[in-house]
């Protein structure tokens, strides 16, 4: 192993790092590829672990460009060298790169296997300490080189691969087993931990199992990987592997399941146990989030998908402002959403978030004050897709319902302010005429008994004692005035009935209006 020249390939593009990994057999040409990086920070935090002795790196990246890497690896680690990818377009730009520290260039036009492996080997014939192991020679691939490709979903094509796989993995049955790091923020010690927890268990149930293999692999995908190789008679132990693991884990308190796949039998399979089985259930976990083991004979039978989502239905209700109605019915289409465990994670996140655009669209094309809502939907659609699993997603839709309410209720409640005010306007200019609560409600268009409960809802007396109220206030400005007759001042503000004026003004002030006029005037 020590022989290798270890490669670390630097490109923001997934299909040309894939390419050029599965480009020949590496190892045969005493090269090994040690890892890959999407952008120069990435590829910084690899070659501390990684330890190459070339860097192949595109130039033009996010984050971390190439020139900028290539400075930071001379800088660090001056013994690496650095070979740049680069299109015809960018060669002004690789020119310059060469007072960097660039060793050499292969243009993407030219990535044809004499070319590329002409310029590594030339490279690697320049480095001190491959020459000081004695120069790399034409080995064998690796069995972590092997299953990679494999994994990725290319041919095994090499009998010396096949017989190298046969060699380490001597049982009838395969199956993997994995846990699921993607959207978690996890720390290298955490994942260590995870992966040295699965390691741990396997070693204990090897010790009394001589017909069990265990290899860990290397994905795409932020996860931890292992496939075991055991004879299909120990297949029944599998539950029980998975739940002494699944409890190990639960100790390190880091909220991750145990996803045990289906059991396949040759190794040629692994690409499609890995896509079909192992991915699948992962994504399954999403709305299983208090499992913490997922055995794939062990979901509950399939749900039928649920009715599609009648958004114009739905928009129908709220341009009626039938909020309730178009509100209910998201709920219970949710709840029924989320049991459906086969529907594609992405999708059901994509619900949730669109209905929040829409409901956020919707009330502002109804002049409704939808400032707040513009700001938080942008909190809710980063909270949704980082949501780790359907109830806690499901639960930020809610909230977000909780917060359309509350502007809702908020126009309403200006609108109700802005109603009663001409209400109570017109009591004020009209108090002195026969004033009714069924005149009043004829003017405004309004049905009585709707008016007396309206009245009574935002105000805090009904219409009858309000009206009272302003009349008797005026009547006692008049009285205190001395100047027109307690007959004259019942008739100037609105009871016909001089008795009835009286029996109503004691009622409220205690002092009948001859008496009340005493006292005032002393």
């Amino acid at each position: 192993m020590s022989n290798y020249c270890r490669l670390l390939i630097v490109d923001d593009e997934a299909l040309i790092r894939q390419g050029i990994k599965h480009y020949m057999n590496w190892e045969q040409e005493g090269f090994q590829i040690v890892g890959e990086a999407s952008n120069g920070k990435e590829a910084l935090e690899l070659i501390a672990e990684l330890q190459p002795h070339i860097v192949l790196t595109d130039l033009v990246m996010p984050i971390m460009d190439g020139e900028e890497l290539t400075r930071q690896i001379k800088l660090k680690y001056p013994e690496i060298e650095v070979i740049v990818l680069s299109s015809f377009g960018d060669f002004d730009h690789v020119r310059s790169t060469f007072q960097s520290g660039v060793r050499d260039y292969i243009l993407k036009p030219k990535l044809d296997t004499g070319h590329m492996l002409g310029v590594l080997k030339a490279v690697a014939e320049k480095i001190p300490s491959l020459q000081n192991e004695g120069h790399f020679a034409s080995q064998g691939p690796t069995i972590d080189s092997v299953l990679e490709k494999l994994l990725s979903g290319y041919d095994m094509n090499d009998s010396q691969a096949e017989q190298e796989l046969a060699d380490h993995f001597p049982h009838s049955a395969f199956c993997l087993l994995g846990v699921d790091l993607r959207g978690r923020s996890m720390s290298k010690e955490q994942v260590n931990a995870i992966r040295q927890t699965m390691v741990d268990e396997l070693d204990k149930q090897a010790q009394h199992a001589d017909q069990l293999v265990y290899h860990v692999l290397k994905a795409e995908a932020p996860m931890i990987m292992l496939l075991l190789n055991l004879d299909y008679t120990m297949l029944s132990l599998l539950p029980y592997w998975g739940r002494t693991m699944a409890s190990s884990i639960d100790q390190l308190k880091l909220d991750v399941a145990v996803v045990v796949s289906e059991p396949f039998s040759a190794i040629t399979g692994l690409e499609l146990s890995y896509k079909s089985s192992l991915l699948k259930m992962m994504d399954y976990a999403f709305y299983f989030p208090d499992r913490h083991l997922l055995l794939f004979h062990e979901f509950p039978e399939s749900p039928e998908a649920a009715e599609p989502f009648n958004l114009n239905s739905f928009t129908e209700s709220f341009k009626r402002e039938r909020f309730d109605t178009a509100f209910e019915y998201l709920l219970e289409h949710l709840d029924t959403f989320k049991t459906n465990y086969t529907t594609d994670v992405f999708e059901f996140k994509s619900f949730l978030s669109n209905v929040i655009f829409n409901i956020t669209v919707l009330l502002g094309n109804m002049n409704y004050s939808t400032q707040q809502l513009e700001t938080k939907k942008y909190h809710y659609f980063k909270a949704i897709e980082e949501s780790r699993n359907a109830n806690a997603a499901a639960e930020l839709l809610q909230d977000f319902i909780g917060e359309a309410k509350l502007c809702i209720a908020e126009k309403a409640e200006q609108s109700g302010n802005a109603n009663m005010k001409r209400l109570l306007d017109y009591i004020h200019e009209h108090y002195a005429e026969p004033l009714n609560l069924t005149e009043m409600a004829k003017h405004f268009h309004f049905n009585p008994s709707y008016l007396s409960s309206y009245f009574s809802t935002h105000h805090n007396e009904g219409f009858v004692d309000y009206l009272h109220r302003v009349r008797l206030t005026k009547a006692s400005e008049l009285l205190r005035a001395g100047e027109a007759s307690i007959s004259e001042i019942s008739g100037m503000v609105g009871y016909s009935d001089h008795s009835y004026f009286c029996k109503v003004f004691k009622k409220h002030t205690g002092l009948s209006p001859s008496r009340y006029r005493q006292q005032t005037l002393r």
